[in-house]
């Protein structure tokens, strides 16, 4: 069982119309920048233009790529708007946003197509495992902390592996995050063999009936032949404690890095088998578009975005949310 599964079980069965509509309005309130940034720039690229024409597609490619929706993604918007454009012959500017709402709909459908298939391979009475990796900075260990705090508030026993053995302020905060969300964490001294925490980390928590296990990795890139051997090697170790581990290896993003979030993607889907994605600190920034650039080019479903310092702004991915976020609700 996907330990993911908690909240969203939680969240489909809200039968709370006022806690839905509040949840949305936070989700809105964190895009806000975002929303405000893209809005304004295809408000400006439809100024005075009744039509879907050949300068109003060149306009709103800017307006996407400058968005941080990134290069490809913008590509094949255009290109399936175009088509539509053709199909139609007529089409007002005022249809724009419906449309591009459509098409980032659909692209973020298929791109998060995967999802149902997300944590299959644990077994029952074993403790779900879970490798996080990110460059240093990205919020990895601020979104394991939340993680943590948010199961252990579902009622499940979660363990903490200090793997990134290389910065002790890593350690260290770490430590406070899972004193706060009572979870058991599992260290070594620093310069230590981060395989090593790993095994000794899966192998407590497996002594002791853990629900979950959360992993933090380091997070250099200026050697990616290291780092993919580091990874891999703990990966292997980990796989000698419970076979199936890790079930998933969650690659942590920052979004306010806009296109060198793409880059940070590319680096780690090379180094690693990545199977999801948390994209964090999306509130503070207009970047945004890269949660629809990075679903689509990499077609890794997003699982977590950070839209907040709270532990619960940590929240799953919805495709659905996210859209009605963005472009607004389409009852409305």
């Amino acid at each position: 069982m996907a330990f993911f599964d908690i909240f969203r079980k939680k969240q489909q069965t809200a039968s709370d119309p006022q806690e839905a509509e509040k949840r949305q309005e936070e989700l809105s309130a964190g895009l806000e920048k975002t929303k405000t940034g893209l809005f304004s720039k295809l408000a400006r690229a439809v100024a005075g233009r009744s039509t879907v024409d050949a300068d109003v597609l060149d306009d709103l490619e800017e307006v996407l790529i400058t968005s941080d929706v990134g290069v490809d993604t913008t590509v094949k918007i255009i290109r399936r708007i175009k088509e539509r454009v053709a199909r139609d012959k007529y089409m007002n500017t005022s249809e724009l946003q419906s449309i591009l709402r459509e098409e980032v709909a659909e692209l973020l459908e298929q791109a998060q197509g995967s999802a149902e298939n997300f944590g299959l391979d644990a077994r029952e009475g074993e403790p779900y495992v879970v490798m996080v990796v990110g460059v240093n900075g990205a919020g990895k260990t601020t979104t394991i902390g939340k993680l943590a705090a948010q199961l252990t508030k579902a009622g499940r026993k979660v363990w903490i592996g200090a793997a990134d053995t290389f910065r002790a302020a890593a350690i260290d905060q770490l430590k406070v995050w899972a004193d706060r969300a009572g979870a058991t964490m599992i260290r070594q001294e620093m310069g230590s063999d981060p395989a090593s925490v790993a095994f000794d980390t899966l192998s407590s928590a497996k002594a002791n009936g853990a629900d979950v296990v959360l992993i933090d990795t380091a997070g250099r890139l200026h050697n990616k032949i290291g780092l993919m051997n580091e990874l891999t090697k703990i990966r292997n170790v980990m796989s000698k404690v419970i076979p199936s581990a890790p079930h998933e290896v969650m690659l942590v993003l920052d979004g306010s890095t806009g296109q060198n979030a793409f880059e940070q993607a590319r680096q780690f889907t090379q180094a690693t088998q990545v199977t999801s994605l948390a994209i964090t600190k999306l509130d503070g920034t207009a970047k945004g578009g890269v949660v629809i650039g990075i679903s689509d080019q990499f077609r890794i479903p997003v699982r977590y975005i950070g839209i907040g310092e709270g532990i619960d702004h940590l929240r799953i991915f919805d495709r659905k949310e996210f859209v009605d976020a963005l472009f607004g609700d389409e009852k409305n």
